[in-house]
Parts: C-alpha cells; sequence; structure tokens
C-alpha cells in the first residue's frame, strides 16, 4: 500500500493519496485546487487514479476534484446526502471501494456538515480485519472535533449538527480499535477551537487527551459546541457552494489571467474600481507603492486573508516582483478568487518614472513607539489583532479593531493624531495600513515586528530573544 500525506500549511489542509502499487490502482481524498503534485506521485509510482473523494464540501477551499476528473477521468466520490450540479458516485455507510489489496470502507459521520463521511483504511496485505487508518475529513481533528455552525441548512440549526456530530464520534469514530491512525483534512484553522499542530494521531491517543472526546453527556457536548465559537468568516459559504457546482478548472483561468499590462491600464482599471494587490512582503510595500494598491503578501497566510479582504465583485490586477504572478494567482484561486485581470508589467520598477503616484510607509520600532507614547503627542494606537488576541494582551490604551472588521469601524479612528497600527508581528498591519490608505487616512505608522516586538523590546527584553521577532504566528 502506498499511502501519502500532503500538507499545505498556507490553509492548513491535508489531502491523501492511497494506491496499491501491484494493482497500478489509486485514490486522492480532499485534494487541493492545484492538482501537479499529485499527477506527478501518480506517474513516478506508476499508478492510475480511479476515484477522487471529498469527505465534505469544504468551505475554507476550493477543491481540486473536478481538477483530477478533467486531467485522469478519475470518478468524483461524495456521501449519498450530497447535492452537487456534477456526476458523482454516491458513498452510503457501509460502502467498500476496492483498489487491490486496499479496500476502503465508507462510513457516513454527518455533524460537521450534513454530508460528512470518514474513510476507514485496511491494507489487506497485512491484515483483512484490522484498520489502518481513518481519514475522518473535518469530524475528528487532532486534539478537536469539526465545528458544527460553519454552515446551516433549514432544519440543521448548529445544535442539531452537534447532536449528529456527538453520535457520529461516539458510534462511529470511537468505536474503531486504540491502534487506528487517525489522518483530518486540517491542522490548526477556525475549522476547530483547540487544534493541535500535530498532523496525524490515533483513535486511542485522541479518546484520552481530545478535550470534545472525554465523559459527557449528548446535551453537554451539544453546549461545548455551540458555545465560544470564534465568528464565520463570510467567504466560507461562497466555496461551500463553489464545491457543490461544477466551475472552470484553475489551468484556464490562470491561462486568462496571466496578462500583463501596461501602468496607464492599470491607472484606468483603477478608476473603474478594480482591485490592485500588490503581495510583495510588507518590508516591499512600506518602501514604495502604487496609491490605493492592498498589501496582501504571499509571506504568510495568503490565501486566507485574500478572501476575507478582498471584493469578490471587483476586478483585481496583481503588482508582484517577477515571477510571483503566477503564484499569486494559483493561491487566489484556492478560495475562489478568479476575477483576476492581468499583472502590472514590470512590478513595482514601473513606477519609477511616476513619483506622484506612490506612497511609502512610515514604519516605526517599538523603542520608539514607547518614547512617543510618553509625550503630549501621544499617537492611537490600533491593535488589529483578533478580540481573544486583545484580551489576552495589549499595549495599555490601545484600540482594538480586528482587520477583518476594520472598514466597518473606520468612524471610532481619530484622525486628530498619528495612528500606529500593529498586529502580532507585522502581517495584518501592513494590511491595515494599506486599507486606511485606501480611506483617506494619511499620518500612519506601522509597528515593526508588532505586538512581539513591543514584548521583547519594550515588556521584558531579558526574557526575549531576537528570534521571537521572526517567528511567523501572525501570518
Amino acid at each position: 500500500m502506498l499511502f501519502k500525506q500532503y500538507y499545505l500549511k498556507s490553509l492548513s489542509h491535508a489531502s491523501y493519496l492511497i494506491g496499491d502499487e501491484e494493482a497500478h490502482l489509486a485514490a486522492v481524498v480532499d485534494p487541493q485546487r492545484d492538482i501537479d503534485r499529485y499527477l506527478e506521485d501518480l506517474e513516478i509510482h506508476q499508478l492510475t487514479l480511479r476515484y477522487v473523494f471529498l469527505t465534505h464540501f469544504h468551505t475554507d477551499f476550493v477543491a481540486g476534484h473536478l481538477e483530477l476528473h478533467q486531467q485522469t477521468g478519475a470518478e468524483i466520490c461524495l456521501s449519498a446526502q450530497a447535492h452537487a450540479d456534477y456526476a458523482f458516485r454516491p458513498m452510503r455507510n457501509g460502502f467498500d471501494v476496492e483498489l487491490g489489496a486496499v479496500r476502503l470502507n465508507i462510513i457516513e459521520t454527518p455533524g460537521h456538515t450534513r454530508e460528512s463521511i470518514s474513510i476507514i483504511v485496511y491494507d489487506q496485505s497485512k491484515s483483512r480485519e484490522q484498520p489502518y487508518a481513518v481519514l475522518t475529513g473535518d469530524t475528528l481533528l487532532i486534539g478537536d472535533v469539526g465545528r458544527p455552525d460553519l454552515i446551516t441548512e433549514n432544519g440543521y440549526s448548529p445544535s442539531v449538527m452537534a447532536g449528529q456530530l456527538y453520535n457520529s464520534l461516539h458510534d462511529k469514530l470511537l468505536s474503531l480499535p486504540d491502534e487506528v491512525l487517525v489522518y483530518p483534512t486540517h491542522g490548526d484553522s477556525v475549522c476547530g477551537k483547540t487544534l493541535g499542530i500535530e498532523h496525524v494521531s490515533s483513535i486511542g491517543t485522541q479518546r484520552q487527551s481530545n478535550h470534545a472526546l472525554q465523559p459527557m453527556t449528548k446535551n453537554a457536548f451539544i453546549t461545548l459546541m455551540t458555545t465560544d465559537r470564534p465568528e464565520v468568516p463570510e467567504y466560507f459559504s461562497y466555496i461551500a457552494f463553489l464545491n457543490r457546482r461544477d466551475h472552470p478548472t484553475m489551468s484556464k483561468k490562470i491561462e486568462e489571467s496571466l496578462n500583463p499590462l501596461e501602468l496607464d491600464q492599470v491607472i484606468h482599471l483603477k478608476s473603474d474600481r478594480a482591485q490592485i494587490l500588490d503581495v510583495r512582503t510588507p518590508e516591499e510595500f512600506a518602501t514604495g507603492h502604487l496609491c490605493g494598491s492592498l498589501n496582501i503578501s504571499l509571506d504568510g497566510n495568503f490565501e486566507i486573508w485574500s478572501a476575507t479582504i478582498l471584493n469578490r465583485e471587483h476586478p483585481i490586477v496583481l503588482l508582484a516582483n517577477s515571477g510571483q504572478e503566477k503564484e499569486a494567482l494559483i493561491r487566489l484561486a484556492r478560495v475562489g478568487l478568479e476575477q483576476v485581470v492581468g499583472y502590472l508589467q514590470r512590478g513595482v520598477s514601473a513606477l519609477a518614472s511616476t513619483p506622484e503616484l506612490t506612497l511609502q510607509t512610515d514604519r516605526l520600532s517599538a523603542t520608539h513607539l514607547s518614547e512617543l507614547i510618553m509625550t503630549a503627542h501621544r499617537p492611537h494606537i490600533l491593535d488589529v489583532r483578533s478580540k481573544q488576541e486583545w484580551q489576552q494582551r495589549h499595549i495599555d490604551d490601545s484600540r482594538n479593531i480586528p482587520l477583518p472588521k476594520l472598514t466597518m469601524h473606520l468612524q471610532e479612528i481619530p484622525n486628530d493624531h498619528p495612528i500606529v497600527t500593529h498586529c502580532a508581528n507585522g502581517y495584518r498591519s501592513s494590511i491595515a495600513v494599506s486599507l486606511l490608505e485606501q480611506h483617506g487616512f494619511t499620518n500612519i505608522k506601522d509597528l515593526i515586528g508588532g505586538f512581539d516586538a513591543w514584548e521583547a523590546q519594550v515588556v521584558n527584553p531579558s526574557l526575549h530573544s531576537s528570534e521571537s521577532l521572526h517567528q511567523a504566528g501572525d501570518r
């Protein structure tokens, strides 16, 4: 048996290739939309892709099932409870799918979504009775279980879904032997609340350590699952819709979008409400950028923040370093942002002869900010981290407006003193600076290194090393 996990860090997304190298047959489970890595491994191992499974309709990434179907002819497999406008093979509880000596046993595990399934993997060359692993989708995660409130449908409230999730966990998944390996579709993400950083566990380990699997009544579990949950991102419902419907494959969209544009074309598009997306690092953006452009760097959780911030109704023009254009297009397509009309030819160097069209971001260190705070012209400090981050620790007298809510609360931001914007380490604050510039704010400064730098340089420098400033937890 060939069993391979692929982990896409920017989306905390795990997908799987399972095959029998003697029978030359394989299946892929929960693929990402850019499918080259699966095709390469299929060729290397001389496997024919027979099936592509979705454990459920994902809400945070557009899956690659249609791409794999088009490229290989593999049959798409979904739960029998699923409704999609493309052809698929319905999977019911107890179904077996054979790939030579590999057997995939389907169990319906509703709760995270109505159509969730899990897949028990048997390597029958070793044992016909003992499962090797279970692919749990987002039903059972490492350290948590899937949220029941991401997609609500008529008659399926979060409480009803949480009750179904309890049954799926206790009646089905926890009936498996302790030795069975657990492979979920997500690592640390909004799909769960207290997720671990591991990408594989076991039924026995989760039975002991997972807070949501500890002994409790069904009613107590429902309360746990429906209380104090992070807000559901608005784009989730759109991505779930895309995964249900037939849509053009990513390669076709990228070919249409790799369109070089001259500066005057970009300016014209901008005046017609196009979004200018600068994907360079915050440091590069600060040294000079096109007025009105939005900075979401590829050097971070680009997909998540693009899906959160960008308007799906308006065209997008990319501003990137040479060679970054295709990467940006792929990563935007992963979250269903396909309205890119082109990119600025020659990147930021195209702005060299038009300094009147450029802006620079004023950046300051944590020690400089601590000095300014003590003066009569104390700046307004805008913290764009989440509410939970701010409640744990924050700079005194700072104002917390989480980045996803920023444009809805602009009237709350005073403009009579400089505004110092910060997040944890500088990724989100650069997005915030560019949003504020778009809305006419002028006296804005970005805190270098964010709150991490503030703690390291001001609060207690003896307890922090300079390495802490380079951690990417914010991204």
